[in-house]
């Protein structure tokens, strides 16, 4: 299905997090990553190059740095967590026009991050729609098994007690979109264009295209606007 008739049915909207929910251009990624191979310099007592290159390589092989680091490394998850979401997340706006769009939304709205919940909460209070959400599914409630996983997936539907068949998935990375798409959920990729320091990889950015991906918009407060008129 790609036309916005396809929402009609849909009475569970999944938001992920980070470069969902607010603009890429807000760059909290930039920190984050900054910290992130901060942690693996230190960690394992690599040069910063070298850790830089162990954190990219962990992030594509296993789907978080951190669950590379648990796997190969043995680190302590939530020490990891602390560490990297202590940032400024001042560049993050208040944005009454996605609560409203949010708010108007038909049913439950949840968020399915592979943040945690301290971070999820800290950047949903910044853009004002923390009070919106039923539930936030975080990396901890997944046993720190990330997205795009399946059993993570299954782990969320388990634990919500949602319907997949009447539920959408709105994301940044194609590849977590798979398992959703699959499992009958309309699908949304949140695709800006890309900025800042993020550092996107050239692997995150395929399938942009591909039949997982039912709609892609640039603007979520847009798009969900136009879906709320067709409802």
């Amino acid at each position: 299905m790609t036309e916005l008739a396809s929402f009609r049915d849909v009475d569970t909207w999944i938001f992920d997090l980070d470069n969902t929910l607010y603009p890429r251009s807000c760059d909290l990624f930039s920190q984050m990553h900054v910290r992130m191979t901060a942690y693996v310099q230190k960690a394992l007592d690599l040069p910063h190059d070298e850790a830089f290159k162990v954190q990219k390589q962990y992030y594509r092989d296993y789907g978080t740095t951190l669950r590379g680091l648990m796997i190969v490394d043995g680190i302590d998850p939530l020490d990891y967590l602390d560490y990297v979401h202590d940032i400024d997340y001042s560049p993050v706006p208040h944005s009454p026009d996605l609560r409203a769009a949010i708010d108007a939304l038909p049913g439950r709205k949840l968020i399915f991050t592979n943040g945690d919940v301290p971070h999820a909460n800290r950047t949903t209070d910044r853009l004002g729609i923390t009070d919106l959400f039923d539930h936030v599914f975080d990396v901890v409630a997944a046993d720190l098994i990330p997205k795009p996983d399946r059993v993570t997936y299954e782990k969320f539907i388990a634990t919500t007690g949602i319907d997949p068949a009447r539920s959408s998935m709105f994301e940044d990375l194609p590849r977590n979109l798979v398992v959703p798409h699959d499992m009958g959920m309309v699908t949304v990729l949140i695709s800006e264009s890309q900025e800042g320091e993020a550092l996107t990889m050239d692997w995150e950015k395929a399938k942009h295209d591909a039949d997982h991906v039912h709609h892609r918009t640039d603007n979520l407060t847009g798009f969900l606007q136009t879906v709320l008129r067709t409802l």
